[in-house]
């Protein structure tokens, strides 16, 4: 067996992938819905990605599946399960998650972060054994961060913390992984092998992205957001035309067929001035 073939064995999910589900989910905070009665399904190892433009809900959505929120109605399932009724360490050992934001200068190795993913499959106080440290490094290394194990989290840059951080996630070995902006901070080639990695694991993935190219050409599905409120869902050529990006985005665009890929490809031709300014 080859370096690279041991590797992604050891980083695959432990935890079967799982069936996750919001149900007519709506977040009210100070008077304003910031989700509005959003429902969606992602079906086992199917990568579904969450756009739409800034404010659309998708940050918001995304935290009362992972739970840093709760609801103000509906509910997320998993596995038919609602998630605000499971164990902390249950969820975790299915459901990981790659927030948005770094959640703080860590004063603490880029390997000790990583084993936090560890947490939910020990027992209080156990260390790293020899499958953890091996679930650790194949995890870094798929990220192409193996190099930086001994560094200082809080002196890395914004790029390398994001990919620390969804080693992390890996390191976790759910089933099931929800990524809020993963390709965040990242350069182009980091961007395209983090996706690819999504993909690989066979994990089932709820993805918000911006890059609606990049959503395009990995995600199974895509579920548009706007207003709090899902508009749309369906496969990237469903979704993605310019009568919709006109109408969520306000930008003229032209899409067509990628003749390599086969995928929709987005060309922005102008911006919101161009409606209704002559």
């Amino acid at each position: 067996m080859t370096e690279t073939a041991t590797t992604a064995g050891t980083v695959m999910a432990a935890a079967a992938p799982g069936t996750l589900a919001a149900q007519d989910v709506s977040v009210v905070v100070d008077g304003r819905a910031l989700v509005d009665r959003a429902s969606l399904r992602v079906a086992p190892g199917e990568v579904v990605g969450l756009v739409g433009p800034n404010g659309a809900g998708k940050s918001t959505l995304l935290r009362t599946v992972y739970r840093a929120l709760r609801p103000t109605s509906g509910r997320v399932l998993l596995d038919g399960h609602d998630v605000r009724r499971m164990s902390g360490k249950s969820l975790a050992r299915q459901l990981a998650a790659v927030l948005q934001e770094s959640a703080g200068d860590f004063e603490l190795s880029v390997y000790d972060v990583v084993a936090m993913g560890r947490t939910p499959h020990k027992r209080p106080f156990d260390g790293d054994d020899t499958d953890d440290r091996a679930i650790i490094m194949a995890a870094l290394a798929e990220l192409d961060a193996a190099g930086l194990a001994q560094a200082p989290f809080n002196r890395l840059s914004g790029g390398e913390k994001q990919r620390v951080l969804i080693a992390r996630a890996l390191a976790q070995r759910a089933g099931t992984m929800v990524l809020d902006e993963p390709t965040n901070h990242l350069d182009l080639r980091h961007q395209l092998d983090t996706l690819r990695l999504v993909r690989r694991l066979g994990v089932t993935a709820l993805v918000a992205l911006h890059d609606l190219n990049l959503a395009a050409g990995f995600c199974d599905r895509i579920c548009v957001m706007n207003g709090g409120r899902v508009v749309t869902t369906g496969s990237p050529s469903e979704v993605l035309t310019a009568e919709l990006l006109a109408d969520v985005y306000r930008v003229d665009a032209e899409v067509t067929e990628h003749p390599r890929t086969g995928v929709p490809h987005i060309t922005l031709l102008s911006g919101a001035d161009h409606f209704g300014k002559g």
